[in-house]
């Protein structure tokens, strides 16, 4: 199970190249008794089967390779990629069309079901921060969690705790999620986090507690939800060591 899951997507390019053939194949002794449109509707299932288990790639590979297929096997003249027939070329575009349409469907709802867990999981991280901060756990433990935490969230390479702050001009995570890097905002989204050093500054109540120093990973994309968290986290953090400190 676990190398179906590994080679997912590498056996649905397979499928979606092979199985319109295959199917073709099947529906030649039967074409002169079974419809087109019955034929054009089976392709079309390969074609969502394709879709969903895959990506759009692999959904629009099933599509031309039906549509192909299809012509190949099932419309006249017979084992040639020639339509002689309107309704046959109708019925083809129509496959094609249906396809790209199943496709894109299918990985708008992928989207929204991996951004939907993902914010789960922010939310779980966030709580079991706070449960930490909340708790008897020592600060330290809460920093070697927040430096996790956000090594995770941002696809960093290494994230480490500093108390004090340098003067050396990083880049910055700042309010809302922006990253500024020599006095302008850098694309993060697109190109990732500017490196070989970026900060998150760690505060509490307009009080600088210090900060995080982050080691991005070139070219990954953070998502601004990914560094809104970890904002959160950084704050969390700076209110643990507030207290900390006002008690000592």
């Amino acid at each position: 199970m676990e190398a179906l899951r590994k080679y997912r997507l590498h056996l649905s390019l397979v499928a979606a190249l092979l199985v319109p053939i295959g199917l073709g194949g099947l529906l030649t002794p039967f074409r002169s008794s079974f419809t087109n449109a019955g034929s054009a509707l089976l392709f079309t299932i390969v074609v969502v089967a394709a879709a969903v288990a895959g990506n759009r790639f692999t959904g629009f590979i099933a599509s031309v390779s039906s549509a192909l297929w299809f012509d190949f096997f099932l419309t006249r003249p017979y084992e040639r990629f020639v339509i002689n027939q309107r309704s046959d070329i109708q019925i083809t575009i129509c496959m094609v069309v249906v396809g790209f349409f199943v496709t894109e469907l299918a990985a708008r709802n992928r989207h929204h079901y991996q951004a939907a867990t993902e914010e789960s999981d922010f939310v779980a991280m966030i709580s079991e921060l706070s449960e930490l901060a909340s708790g008897s756990e020592s600060t330290s433990e809460i920093v070697s969690r927040a430096e996790l935490s956000i090594r995770e969230l941002l696809h960093l390479r290494a994230c480490r705790f500093e108390e004090s702050t340098s003067e050396l001009p990083l880049a910055r995570i700042d309010a809302a999620g922006s990253v500024m890097h020599v006095g302008l905002s850098w694309p993060a989204g697109q190109i990732g986090i500017p490196g070989p050093e970026a900060e998150i500054p760690v505060r509490w109540r307009t009080q600088v507690m210090g900060r995080f120093v982050l080691a991005p990973t070139p070219g990954v994309p953070v998502s601004v939800e990914r560094r809104i968290v970890a904002l959160s986290i950084a704050q969390l953090v700076g209110a643990a060591l507030y207290y900390e400190r006002s008690a000592a």
